[in-house]
């Protein structure tokens, strides 16, 4: 990859930023920053960056990154990232309601870089999409330090900078729009940190408003984006029905932030198929994904509903982490009741169905009073009963607790034993196969 360097003279911070990655090259000789498949090529401005439109327009290189100062009416000490493009008015530069090409997967590189190397007192994050220039011809984004001049010179600041570009590792990012929040992005620069979720243009909660739909649809085509974000929390109840809205119209599906935490490694085409696959057993299912790493011809399969009822009555979170070892997701409700459904790849199914019943049936003996019948899991259940605890006398109270924590009491000279106002339940489990999981 070709990367461009292009900061200004004017730009105290960029300066700063390109002298650090200029030592730092210089004292390579073994190639070490060249280690990412990248080469770096420097370029200099007289003017401000948010003017300098069409500045790549004679530079050979696959990405733009400039570097520069951030400013705020609030100076906090920061190192951001972030594309430019104007959603209205072009008051800091380039052309109104144009944006520029974003590079999603670099700049979230960068922003985990930047986090890596960030110095005592610093913090990092995304800036929305809000100035100059709009006239570029490669993907790009701002690098930056803020929000004062000791921050700009800070040679500390200028070598973690330097160090982050140098050292940003791509991952298998999945490319996003995002929508609310203030200046700094902070729900969207969690996700990227946390996350395959990788932002390209992001839009205040102020801009949405007066957004439509030809704008969201740039702000996909110029990110490359698969799926949007909304903070739903940072936008008024009927923005968010008009954004929702547009994006269903736009066919852009949305991502909440435990779905991009529990995509795992699956390829964006596959867990679109596993999210179809999930939408027909139950619409607005949620998907977790365990340990599937791959593409593949993918299978829908049903346990035992009992069994999995059952499991998830006495350990849910156990059978969750159990789960982390196979190559399944796990689907539940909307409203989160874990469902019997499996997604797994075809060539596993027969053996994940009888990984499953093997955790489980491990579970409930490990949890519960059990028998075994040849195929048959019997489940004994005690559990206190107010009502015989009243029929022997026993008033409400600490003696309810008692009874029911499986201690004896006494009144006026008897002994009510837990056995004497105990209810006992049976559920039989038919599991072919059962002393395979013995």
């Amino acid at each position: 990859m070709k990367v461009a360097l292009v900061n200004s003279r004017q730009d105290k911070a960029g300066v700063n930023i390109r002298l650090h990655i200029e030592q730092l090259l210089a004292s390579d000789p073994d190639g070490r920053w060249q280690a990412q498949g990248r080469t770096y090529e420097f370029s200099e401005v007289e003017e401000r960056l948010i003017h300098a439109g069409d500045v790549d327009e004679h530079i050979d290189a696959d990405l733009v990154i400039f570097l520069s100062r951030h400013s705020s009416v609030n100076p906090v000490p920061v190192l951001t990232v972030h594309v430019t493009g104007n959603f209205g008015v072009a008051d800091l530069g380039g052309t109104a309601r144009t944006l520029a090409p974003a590079a999603p997967a670099m700049m979230q590189a960068t922003l985990r870089s930047l986090a890596k190397h960030c110095p005592e007192g610093y913090r990092v994050s995304y800036e929305v999409t809000h100035h100059g220039p709009t006239a570029l011809h490669h993907p790009s984004f701002f690098v930056e330090i803020g929000s004062t001049e000791k921050e700009w010179t800070d040679p500390v600041a200028g070598r973690a900078v330097a160090e982050a570009v140098l050292d940003a590792v791509l991952i298998n990012a999945v490319p996003l729009i995002g929508f609310g929040g203030t200046h700094y992005a902070v729900r969207q620069t969690e996700i990227a940190l946390s996350s395959r979720g990788a932002f390209g243009h992001i839009a205040h909660s102020r801009e949405i408003a007066g957004l439509d739909a030809a704008m969201i649809r740039r702000m996909q085509e110029q990110s490359g984006a698969v799926a949007a974000y909304i903070d739903r929390k940072a936008l008024d109840r009927d923005v968010f029905d008009s954004l929702s809205g547009m994006l269903d119209q736009l066919l852009i599906p949305r991502l909440s932030e435990s779905e991009l935490s529990a995509m795992g490694h699956l390829s964006w085409d596959t867990y679109q198929s596993v999210r179809a696959m999930a939408e027909g057993v139950s619409p607005g299912a949620r998907c977790y994904i365990h340990d599937m790493r791959k593409d593949g011809i993918l299978s829908l399969i049903r346990a035992n509903p009992v069994l999995i009822a059952e499991t998830t009555k006495s350990d849910e979170p156990g059978l969750i982490k159990d789960l982390d070892v196979l190559p399944v997701v796990h689907l539940s409700t909307r409203d989160n009741r874990f469902l019997p459904d499996f997604i797994t790849y075809d060539e596993h199914s027969s053996q994940i169905i009888n990984d499953l019943n093997t955790l489980c049936v491990k579970i409930i003996r490990n949890k519960e009073i059990t028998a075994t019948e040849r195929d048959h899991l019997i489940i004994t259940k005690v559990r206190f009963d107010p009502k015989k605890a009243r029929e022997q006398g026993v008033t409400p109270g600490p003696a309810y607790k008692q009874l029911a924590a499986g201690r004896s009491i006494e009144i006026n000279g008897r002994v009510i034993t837990p056995a004497m106002v105990s209810l006992c339940s049976e559920t039989d489990i038919h599991i072919p196969g059962l002393e395979k999981f013995s």
